[in-house]
């Protein structure tokens, strides 16, 4: 397992979203309705570990079985859930990239949850120091312990979703899903 390791934010995250998603669409446009830049890189001046999140958004969860077929043509290894409902998780392909891939349905807990933080910190720059210090001090504090560097981000990240209106049986959801990934 590598080291956690936390850094500045990076204006190339953009860009290389693009470029991966730039890759992705063309093979599974006929079933997503669109790929998002989500996670810590997809907010400007937010420190994070340096691997681009991308959730695919397909309209429900009839379409993850064609979706799994169809990125495996571009050598993504399907992973299962990995515990969290509502998202497929993938293997990157060697020679790209560092970069997690999910295949979510439209309106999951899980997706909801990463557009969510997305869009509350994007507004909230206050927010966004406070977790970029958050996540750099776990880092430092746990450098080889990713459960307890997530679990240490948890509380902010329910306190967020709380904001943002999640509902209380979703949060319970949401937390599990922190504590677990």
């Amino acid at each position: 397992m590598r080291p956690i390791i936390v850094v500045d934010y990076d204006p190339n995250w953009p860009t290389i979203f693009q470029q991966l998603h730039a890759r992705l669409w063309p093979v599974i446009r006929d079933v997503a309705l669109a790929i998002e830049h989500v996670g810590s890189t997809s907010v400007p001046g937010l420190a994070a570990k340096p691997i681009v999140d991308l959730s695919a958004i397909v309209p429900s969860e009839r379409e993850i079985p064609i979706a799994i077929e169809q990125l495996s043509a571009l050598g993504y290894v399907h992973r299962g859930n990995l515990g969290i409902a509502g998202r497929e998780a993938f293997k990157t392909p060697d020679g790209l990239p560092d970069h997690h891939l999910y295949v979510c349905p439209q309106g999951s807990p899980a997706l909801a949850n990463h557009l969510a933080v997305r869009d509350y910190l994007r507004a909230h720059p206050q927010a966004v120091r406070e977790y970029g210090n958050l996540k750099k001090q776990l880092a430092r504090q746990f450098p080889n312990d990713i459960d307890r560097y997530i679990d240490g981000k948890t509380d902010l990240i329910v306190d967020i979703l709380r904001k943002q209106g999640m509902a209380l049986e979703q949060l319970a959801i949401v937390e599990r899903a922190n504590r677990m990934s």
